[in-house]
């Protein structure tokens, strides 16, 4: 009797709880610590790489984690963390980083997943969290381009598509002649496809290196030069590979606009300039997704002002502009759909990833407005 009763008090808090129970504990866990977790246990290990718990922590979890990042000397990529009581920073080398000359740009963000550009023609596609990485060539499709010079597509854009379970990334290539071609790559299938019918009129004219913003199942951008309102904001629905304009605020006045860009606040669509008449920031955030009365301008004092997020009491997290790109990103353990399909043909095995911190200098500027 004395034994058993020695050996239940042996027992760890790890075999007494149900797994339902610490499921619902880690769900209240920030993701970038659940990766170091995995190392506590099979169990634990079993748990958090469950690509269904990756889906419910991404949606459910009070605890997700968002930063911005930016490429450092064309070889490292910086990250911020945006937290209520800190912002801690670190420095990772990205996949495929030991060659020589590596040159980086970024192409986009969506759902803990990094898309890069990686000189002279390959994608690179990681989620930092995980160590899951890949490089995708695109050079095969360079040689039917009439202008071969180009090295980083003109109109990109990273997005998921929910009713494929899909990554997609779009990308355009310019002429000199002002034209695009177009060509939108599945991480599902590792596939191609042409989307040159889908334009029904040809592209305005956009930035160079124009990076679009995903939403709603859809990627936006905004056009280079803001001479209109009217259908200033191209769309690219995921589900239907089809393009439509949506207008900017009627209220904007075109001639003071400048250095002008697309974000996302709180879940709502936002566009915002330098107005030259009165050296603010003017940020237009659409309340309700294409209804074009909810527009509603904040001002920011402050003439270089990039809004990055929303913080969680409802404050406009930015930074003063510079010339890196930044790009706002939300931590996930979510793995890509053909990954997913990898593992399973895999027997037995648990990956553990050791993620290394490596803490630098404040790089920028912050502003904060709170938005009613």
């Amino acid at each position: 009797m004395e034994t058993k009763e020695k050996n239940d008090k042996s027992k760890s808090t790890l075999e007494i709880l149900p797994p339902e129970l610490i499921q619902r504990i880690l769900l209240r866990v920030p993701v970038r610590h659940l990766a170091r977790l995995r190392c506590v246990s099979k169990l634990w290990c079993s748990l958090i790489s469950d690509p269904n718990f990756a889906e419910f922590h991404f949606h459910h979890s009070s605890a997700s984690t968002n930063s911005c990042f930016f490429i450092k000397y064309s070889s490292m990529v910086h990250f911020v963390y945006f937290d209520d009581n800190d912002a801690s920073q670190k420095e990772m080398c990205p996949p495929f980083n030991n060659e020589p000359l590596p040159n980086f740009a970024v192409l986009g963000s969506c759902r803990g997943i990094i898309v890069l550009h990686r000189h002279p023609h390959s994608f690179v596609v990681w989620n930092p969290l995980t160590g899951f990485s890949k490089r995708i060539s695109y050079s095969h499709l360079l040689p039917s381009r009439k202008y071969h010079g180009i090295r980083l597509p003109s109109l990109h854009g990273f997005g998921y598509d929910a009713s494929q379970d899909d990554y997609l990334l779009l990308v355009a290539w310019n002429h000199w002649e002002r034209q695009y071609n177009l060509d939108c790559l599945s991480l599902r299938t590792n596939s191609w496809i042409n989307l040159d019918a889908a334009l029904s009129k040809p592209l305005g004219v956009f930035d160079r290196f124009s990076c679009g913003l995903f939403l709603n199942g859809a990627i936006h951008w905004l056009s280079f030069a803001l001479t209109t309102y009217k259908d200033a904001i191209l769309i690219f629905d995921m589900k239907e590979r089809t393009f439509s304009m949506m207008s900017a605020p009627e209220q904007l006045v075109m001639i003071s606009c400048n250095f002008s860009g697309l974000a996302l606040l709180g879940g709502c669509l936002a566009l915002y300039y330098q107005n030259l008449h009165s050296c603010n920031t003017d940020i237009w955030v659409m309340k309700e997704y294409k209804v074009h009365s909810s527009w509603n301008l904040y001002q920011i004092p402050c003439k270089d002002f990039q809004p990055l997020c929303l913080s969680s009491n409802g404050d406009i997290i930015g930074r003063g502009c510079s010339w890196a790109t930044v790009t706002v990103h939300t931590e996930s353990l979510l793995p890509l759909p053909s990954d997913v399909e990898d593992k399973k043909k895999e027997e037995g095995g648990n990956r553990y990833v050791t993620i290394l911190l490596c803490f630098a200098p404040s790089y920028s500027c912050w502003f904060s407005l709170h938005c009613d």
